[in-house]
């Protein structure tokens, strides 16, 4: 439609406007004749305005209305209550927003203004009202705070926060965006956009305008005037309309700016839910990575046809050196199905972390590698593939309140297993051989195996291949193995293998290369003695892929021939053991475990189904019925399964595997795992024991076990076992978290403190590292600092009521009781699920016992997992002395 046109659309809909329903008919009778079209367009408008829900949701109308309602600007100095006016900031479709002095707290504010022409709609009105209740329900750090709703003078106002900052959109003008920038800035846009959503109100209308970037980089979100509330009933809230600021001036131009973003069912005038924002925030990520949106054109109605029909082009075809892991996130945010998209904006959130992590890591590796030198051995190349092509880490969730950490239990049965002996090293005899040469070396790490295949596809058979040798290797008490999580940090083509190697601690640093072409397999494996840059062994075997187990039998029997270790006959008959598992099944196996890695909760679920599928094929599969049961028991504890459904699936499908394989240290670690859960402390202990028996090298079983001695008060035990896992997996934070943890739960506070913030060093915005830091300041008696600090973690992992507990707990011990009671009320009366054993740390704050063992009797009843810290935690010191919280820990088991 041309600028004419709106023009006289603008004219006649707001002349209409004017006129009650019944007299409308003659009116466009009169103005607009003949013209069908013109009248169709008014009639459409009137239609949705009348409907204040349908006018909000339809982006066409809602910019049409902030052209054709003039403002009654206020002046500067204007005064109405205890606020007066600086000077106008910005303008939309239902008023205009001032920047003010508030007077009464000496502040500055912005205010927004409902039009007048547009309040003597009383539909309006009550939006307004709405939206400002709201966003006053959005108590989150990213988004927009409101301060009050008011009505001076006939002048209906809403009070908010005033952000110092530029518009993503005047950000996005000035200059290229970094990676780290995008990934910082999304990272709070998401943590904001979770907030909404656990409130159960959808933005709809996420663009560069309704953005805020502080001068310290802090993001806050504005503008839910076209907010929804989804599924939630007798609640008023409709969202915040945070105005945007001035776009360009012709209708034109101001609706392509809502349309570039819209989702392809909000195109469609179909029903809309939380994936509606998912889809207009990937349209942003694009946006700052490519500087353009995918689907803009040069009218709306191609825009349109492109945003329902159109796949956008890869990122990489418009910014040089995008992450693989980037472009597959964002184009699962674009999915034009919904069904296909994120479906949670936590998973989404989840994945953009790991991410940053991820680059972060690599980023201080590159600051570190010693420059090039002419002169310096040539060192190997470990690999030969896109730098960019990462792995997520699979260990992070231990260290979360209630949730444990993802079983990162590896033994498969080798499919592609090419190089089983190469932790033992073997140096061709001849006259010049050292003792030291000779001497069997202990300690090796497995980098990440490259695909030469060409297809991004086969990624998940060159990473599973590397972690079938680590898991093999891991079973051999004679030798550290590094875990695939600090192992498989070092991807590129350029790795350094000494400075690798003392990074992980090894002597031994094995690489490998596959081609996959077809039913053609070419596996090439080198493993170098890192004191000195030798290679010390390298074959290369040409198979079909239907002989991968003949492949893994031959290479076991030549390696350990060759081997200085002196290995048992058992471990000898281990390690050249022919697996009988259907080589399709193994093969589901490697993707479901390479999907999982990718981390989210999407991506586990599609990890569940290549499990099923595995156990489907090959029912006597012990490796993928525990993998499946690891899954269950995952997405139970972060409340995405039903417990009463898929705890006893998760059982059923361990107690397969231990059928199967007596020996799997896996299965043995999850029915630890599965007898902790149910207070049966003394077998727990047994089967985290055997599992560790039977794999010294299994981190996941050192570290839970850990915790478990943690909780039950054995602290020097727990603190060797952190110390241990430490060594096995030293470039992963989470154990150092760990460490950090075992020394708090030991009241070593002090040693915590310093333990976290050296983590802090590597990484200042690393959330594991600021959450427990929290934890350690309250112990120690430290509450401003643990106040700090908890705003901190909830900042960047977003709010909880576990932070709010424990935050709560420190403003009472700080002496700000009104604000830690505050903060009860809101727990007492949240929707949000509260655990009852956790409760009690705030109650115990408050001084009331009586209601701290009320909950906790509510606890008991539910069997909630909280109270496995009954022993440790100093916040329930109070209580120790009385007798209900003494037979408290005797019914739970502790000792």
């Amino acid at each position: 439609m041309g600028q004419e046109n709106w023009r006289q659309v603008k004219e006649i809909f707001g002349d209409a406007l004017q006129q009650t329903p019944e007299e409308r008919p003659n009116f466009l009778d009169r103005v607009c004749r003949d013209d069908k079209k013109l009248r169709s367009e008014v009639e459409s408008l009137l239609a949705s305005f009348d409907d204040a829900t349908s006018f909000m949701e339809q982006p066409a109308a809602e910019k049409v209305a902030s052209l054709i309602i003039e403002s009654k600007h206020l002046e500067m100095g204007k005064r109405f209550g205890h606020y007066e006016i600086i000077k106008q900031i910005g303008e939309g479709g239902m008023g205009e927003v001032y920047l003010a002095k508030d007077n009464k707290l000496d502040r500055k504010v912005a205010v927004k203004i409902l039009n007048e022409k547009f309040a003597n709609h009383e539909s309006n009105l009550n939006r307004f009202i709405l939206e400002a209740k709201a966003a006053s329900a959005l108590n989150h750090p990213n988004i927009l705070v409101i301060h009050e709703i008011g009505e001076t003078d006939d002048i209906h106002y809403i009070i908010s926060e005033f952000i110092e900052g530029e518009t993503l959109r005047e950000r996005l003008g000035k200059s290229v965006m970094n990676l780290g920038e995008v990934l910082d800035i999304s990272i709070q846009i998401a943590n904001a956009l979770t907030a909404a959503h656990l409130a159960h109100i959808v933005h709809r209308d996420i663009k560069p305008e309704n953005i805020i970037i502080r001068p310290d980089g802090f993001v806050k979100v504005l503008d839910f005037g076209l907010a929804k509330l989804i599924g939630q009933k007798n609640r008023s809230l409709i969202g915040l309309d945070e105005s945007t600021l001035k776009q360009n001036d012709t209708a034109k131009g101001v609706i392509m700016g809502t349309i570039n973003y819209m989702s392809p069912e909000q195109a469609k005038g179909e029903q809309v839910d939380e994936r509606t924002d998912i889809f207009s925030f990937g349209v942003l990520v694009y946006e700052m990575n490519t500087g353009q949106t995918p689907f803009a054109s040069d009218s709306i109605s191609e825009t349109f046809a492109n945003l329902i029909n159109k796949e956008p082009l890869p990122l990489a075809r418009f910014a040089a050196n995008v992450p693989n892991e980037l472009q597959h996130i964002v184009a699962k945010m674009l999915r034009k199905n919904k069904d296909e998209r994120y479906q949670t904006i936590k998973g989404l959130l989840a994945d953009l972390r790991e991410l940053k992590e991820n680059l972060s890591f690599e980023e201080k590796l590159e600051r570190s590698a010693p420059p090039n030198n002419e002169n310096a051995t040539a060192i190997l190349q470990a690999t030969t593939g896109d730098v960019n092509k990462r792995t997520a880490e699979t260990q992070h969730s231990f260290l979360q309140p209630i949730a444990r950490k993802p079983f990162a239990a590896f033994l498969f049965a080798a499919f592609f297993v090419a190089v089983v002996g190469f932790g033992y090293y073997f140096f061709v005899a001849n006259n010049n051989v050292t003792d030291s040469d000779a001497n069997p070396l202990k300690s090796i790490a497995v980098l990440p195996f490259v695909n030469e295949s060409g297809d991004a596809n086969f990624d998940y058979l060159s990473d599973g291949l590397s972690e079938s040798v680590i898991d093999r290797l891991s079973q051999l008490p004679q030798l550290k193995v590094i875990a695939r999580s600090s192992s498989f940090k070092y991807r590129g083509e350029n790795i350094d293998i000494q400075d690798a190697a003392n990074k992980l601690g090894v002597q031994v640093i094995v690489t490998g290369r596959i081609i996959q072409r077809g039913d053609n397999l070419s596996i090439r494996v080198e493993m170098v003695d890192a004191r000195d840059n030798r290679q010390v062994w390298s074959e290369q075997y040409n198979r079909k892929t239907t002989d991968a187990f003949a492949v893994q039998q031959e290479v076991a029997q030549t390696v350990s021939e060759q081997l200085r270790l002196k290995l048992s006959g058992a471990q000898e008959q281990k390690l050249a053991k022919r697996d009988m598992v259907n080589p399709q099944a193994y093969d589901l196996l490697l993707k479901g475990r390479f999907i999982s890695g990718k981390g989210g909760t999407d991506n586990k679920k599609k990890a569940i189904e290549y499990y099923r599928q595995a156990v489907a094929i090959d029912p006597n599969y012990a490796l993928a019925n525990v993998y499946l049961a690891g899954s269950y028991r995952a997405l139970v504890g972060h409340s995405v399964l039903n417990p009463k459904e898929f705890n006893p699936k998760a059982k059923a499908a361990v107690q397969k595997a231990l059928e199967l394989d007596p020996n799997l240290p896996e299965a043995h670690l999850m029915i630890g795992h599965q007898y902790q859960d149910d207070w049966n402390w003394a077998a727990a202990e047994t089967e985290y024991k055997r599992a560790i028996e039977l794999n010294p090298n299994l981190v996941a079983a050192r570290n839970n076990y850990s915790f478990y001695l943690s909780i039950m008060g054995r602290h020097d035990e727990a603190i060797a076992e952190a110390g241990r896992t430490k060594e096995l997996d030293p470039l992963t934070l989470g154990n150092r978290v760990a460490f950090g943890l075992a020394l708090d739960r030991a009241r070593r506070y002090d040693e915590a403190i310093a333990e976290f913030k050296k983590i802090l060093e590597v990484d200042k915005n690393y959330y594991g590292a600021i959450y427990w830091l929290s934890y350690a300041y309250l112990d120690k008696g430290m509450y401003r600092e643990a106040i700090d600090s908890f705003q901190e973690a909830i900042r960047l992992g977003g709010d909880n009521p576990s932070n709010q507990i424990y935050l709560g707990a420190s403003y009472a011990k700080a002496g700000e009781r009104e604000k830690a009671q505050a903060i009860l009320k809101q727990l007492e009366t949240s929707n949000e699920y509260v655990s009852p054993g956790e409760l009690p740390v705030l109650y115990v704050a408050l001084g009331d016992h009586e209601k701290a063992c009320a909950s906790f009797e509510k606890a008991y009843a539910a069997h909630d997992l909280q109270l496995q810290f009954l022993k440790v935690d100093p916040s329930f010191d109070p209580l120790r002395d009385d007798p209900r919280f003494q037979d408290l820990i005797k019914r739970v088991g502790l000792p």
